[in-house]
């Protein structure tokens, strides 16, 4: 099992837009390192800390879980869509998405200057690479998140 961090912005898609919908696509991801990510790493079953980016707090929010691996994203063929990228075409995509499933909520969003605070969490990739949307996560880190939450 790998673990993920994903960020998402909540005025977009929150933690609790997932708790409502239950399991929803994970689209819109512009990045090809994140992008790599989904496509070729991310599998059914693998954990992920729902990470709310440019939120006050930002910051963890919750738990979900990879529901279905990576197919195209099919906001990269509406015109209408701020994803739209006359790039990708359904012979050769471009960008490609997972589901994810609720899992649980965290009781409060875990502030980002806290998480710096944690010995365990000094060397997430979150810290090397801050505006990439999904980055992998140790397992004790990730259990560490986890506890942090539930505190």
């Amino acid at each position: 099992m790998n673990y993920w961090l994903m960020k998402s912005e909540p005025h977009e898609f929150s933690i609790d837009d997932l708790m409502r919908k239950k399991r929803h696509h994970w689209d819109g991801v512009r990045n090809y390192e994140a992008r790599n990510i989904m496509r070729d790493r991310m599998k059914v079953g693998d954990l992920v800390i729902f990470y709310h980016s440019d939120g006050d707090p930002s910051g963890p929010a919750g738990v979900a879980k990879v529901s279905r691996e990576a197919y195209p994203d099919f906001t990269q063929w509406k015109r209408s869509s701020k994803y739209f990228d006359p790039r990708g075409t359904k012979r050769d995509p471009l960008w490609f998405m997972v589901d994810v499933a609720f899992v649980k909520k965290f009781k409060n969003v875990i502030e980002r200057d806290l998480l710096r605070e944690v010995p365990a969490l000094r060397n997430m990739p979150l810290w090397k690479r801050p505006r990439l949307s999904i980055t992998p996560l140790a397992k004790k880190e990730f259990e560490t998140i986890v506890k942090l939450g539930t505190k």
